[in-house]
């Protein structure tokens, strides 16, 4: 009998949905963890037969999938959580968000709100995300200490704000940040222009010709409301994606979010250019901006990732929440009933999160020699019977499932629903602290 190859982890599962090969469902195998990469995936009795692992997690009731992947949000707003609900975009910036942005947001606040969200997001599955911040530092600093992979984007505003005097104390701020990121293996610094009418061209240029330098994503919000396409045209004379194209702000590195105003031409841009779209639909709905043309988009062969936006416009960071909305809207949208399919949705929240981050290399599927970027969704007994299909089981039966395991890079970030690398006492205990402040400044 061949002699058994040890190895760290075991994740023995009744069901895994790897992403890649598409349209898959293995059922009863396992994957094998070496590191902080998958080794092999295999039926558990070959497992069994052919590897011996220091830990060995059977999971009898379970999905195991990539982690999923938050393409956009704001960690820092997490705890301005529904404030100035139901009003206009505009209504909400100036009755909740500046004000409280004004009085609160600055260091301590920023890194407690970070962490209220990043226990959120574990807690729901989610293993990478892309975060736009006021203080990406302090961001970048509360994701590697909760192992999470993330995108930290650094703001890029022409007016002092209070993170920085101007366009150029924001990218030289950026840029040293990125160098002291060069290199780790979970965190990544992106930049995040303003790109509205008010923003300057030759900033703009600049970004473009560092981001292409670096090899460094841009994230920035494009026709996210017929407003402020009309406002940015007024200004500019040209609508607002044609304007980053002549800027040379539009590449395969860049990732444009909401995109709910977005004609046949503007799609044409997209697809030529190769840049994504982050799909933010809890967020449009919220905020009334609109409905992105998904089918359309993935149709014309340009890659659509999901993000939550942030939980004060949005209310949850829950990407399983996200993709079951997607999987609704865009059928509705397209008027076609098979515009996207279950194990579609479950890519845009994986697979095609990575790619538009740049590391489907590392991530965004369960693959042998990727890294181990692993959830377990439990299924609950009675509300998953007589399920025939288990990516519409994720998709469409979501309130039946909840997130029980987590691993990034092959550490567990999340076991039986208990975070590992965050103290979720401490966390809610801090949040409740800043409610009650946030609510005695409240008119």
């Amino acid at each position: 009998m061949p002699e058994q190859q040890a190895v760290r982890l075991m994740i023995k599962a009744r069901w895994i949905i790897p992403i890649v090969p598409a349209g898959r469902v293995y059922e009863d195998c396992a994957i094998i963890v070496n590191g902080q990469n998958i080794l092999a995936i295999l039926p558990i009795a070959e497992a069994e037969k052919s590897y011996r692992a220091e830990q060995t997690v059977t999971l009898e009731r379970h999905i195991l999938m990539p982690g999923l992947i938050n393409a956009h949000g704001q960690t820092a707003l997490t705890l301005l959580r529904g404030l100035a609900c139901h009003k206009s975009q505009q209504g909400w910036l100036n009755d909740a968000f500046k004000p409280a942005t004004a009085a609160f947001v600055e260091t301590d606040f920023i890194r407690d709100s970070s962490e209220l969200a990043l226990a959120e997001m574990i807690k729901s599955g989610t293993s990478c995300f892309a975060d736009r911040s006021f203080y990406p530092a302090q961001t970048a600093q509360a994701a590697r200490r909760a192992h999470l992979r993330a995108q930290i984007a650094f703001p890029i505003q022409e007016l002092t704000s209070s993170w920085a005097d101007n366009a150029d104390d924001c990218i030289n701020k950026g840029l040293a940040l990125h160098d002291e990121y060069r290199g780790d293996d979970l965190i990544r610094i992106a930049f995040a222009p303003d790109v509205s009418g008010f923003s300057a061209d030759d900033t703009l240029k600049r970004i473009a010709v560092l981001t292409q330098e670096l090899e460094a994503s841009v994230q920035f919000s494009l026709h996210e409301s017929a407003e402020a396409v009309a406002s940015s045209t007024a200004q500019q004379g040209k609508r607002p994606i044609e304007r980053l194209h002549e800027l040379g702000l539009l590449s395969p590195l860049s990732q444009c979010v909401h995109m709910t105003e977005a004609d046949h031409s503007d799609i044409a841009l997209l697809a030529s250019s190769g840049s994504h779209v982050i799909h933010c639909p809890e967020s449009d709905l919220t905020l009334a901006r609109g409905f992105a043309p998904v089918a359309e988009l993935a149709k014309a062969g340009v890659n659509v990732a999901l993000g939550t936006d942030a939980a004060a416009d949005n209310n949850d960071l829950s990407m399983l929440g996200e993709l079951h909305t997607a999987a609704l809207l865009t059928p509705a949208v397209a008027s076609d009933p098979e515009a996207l399919s279950a194990h579609q949705a479950l890519a845009m929240a994986t697979l095609n999160g990575a790619k538009a981050l740049g590391i489907d290399d590392i991530t965004g599927s369960l693959e042998p020699g990727k890294a181990a970027d692993i959830v377990a969704f439990e299924l609950q007994p009675l509300q998953a019977l007589a399920g025939q299909d288990m990516a519409a089981q994720l998709v469409y039966n979501n309130r039946a499932i909840a997130a029980s395991h987590l691993w990034v890079a092959g550490k567990a970030l999340m076991l039986s629903g208990h975070l590992q690398t965050l103290n979720q006492w401490d966390i809610a205990a801090k949040a409740q602290q800043w409610t009650a402040n946030i609510s005695q400044h409240q008119p």
